[in-house]
């Protein structure tokens, strides 16, 4: 699944808005590595949202940095 980011947007908004759970933001992280240093997103970007996400751990203590 893709997503396109509207202003104001943050990882956690975006892991809530499209599988349901803030949790599943390291995932979303992972999938998409070249926006690791963004913090507050321009509208506009897409993002790919991976299956893995919607099956997030609530606790996720894995690292997008890794």
């Amino acid at each position: 699944m893709k997503y396109i980011t509207i202003q104001g947007d943050t990882w956690d908004s975006i892991a809530y808005k499209t599988v349901g759970s803030e949790y599943a933001m390291v995932e979303i992280m992972k999938a998409n590595k070249e926006y690791l240093g963004t913090l507050i997103f321009d509208g506009g970007i897409t993002l790919v949202i991976p299956e893995s996400a919607k099956n997030a751990n609530i606790v996720n203590i894995s690292s997008p940095w890794e």
